[in-house]
C-alpha cells in the first residue's frame, strides 16, 4: 500500500513538471509556497539549491516573523524533472502547501 501511495504523490509532482522528452531535459515549474511562522528560521529554499540542485528564482516573497499565519514564496523552479520531482517531495514532507502556477506567460500569480 505504501508504495502504491508513493507512487500516487510521485504522479502528483510530475503533473506539476511540463512535459519532457529525457530525464536529463531541464525544465522548469513556478510555484507558491506557503511558509508557516514555526518554518520561518528553516533554510527552505537554501536546501533546494544546495541539497536537490535546483534553481531558484524568488519572484516574490511575503515573510514576516511578527506577524501570526504563514508568509509565502513565489518561486520558479529550473532543473531536470528528477530533481523537481525530489525538490517537491522534500517541500511535502515539511507539509507545506504548494500551488502550481501553469501560466508560465501571464504577468501575475493571481487566478
Amino acid at each position: 500500500m505504501a508504495a502504491l501511495n508513493n507512487q500516487t504523490n510521485s504522479q502528483a509532482r510530475l503533473s506539476l513538471v511540463s512535459s519532457v522528452y529525457a530525464k536529463s531535459q531541464v525544465t522548469q515549474i513556478r510555484l507558491r509556497i506557503h511558509i508557516p511562522k514555526y518554518y520561518l528560521q528553516v533554510p527552505v529554499i537554501s536546501q533546494l539549491i544546495s541539497v536537490y540542485g535546483l534553481v531558484v528564482n524568488i519572484t516574490k516573497a511575503l515573510l514576516q516573523p511578527n506577524v501570526d499565519g504563514e508568509g509565502y514564496f513565489d518561486i520558479e523552479l529550473r532543473g531536470t524533472a528528477p530533481q523537481i520531482c525530489s525538490g517537491l517531495a522534500y517541500l511535502e514532507s515539511l507539509n507545506l502547501r504548494i500551488v502550481g502556477k501553469p501560466n508560465t506567460d501571464g504577468d501575475g500569480w493571481f487566478c
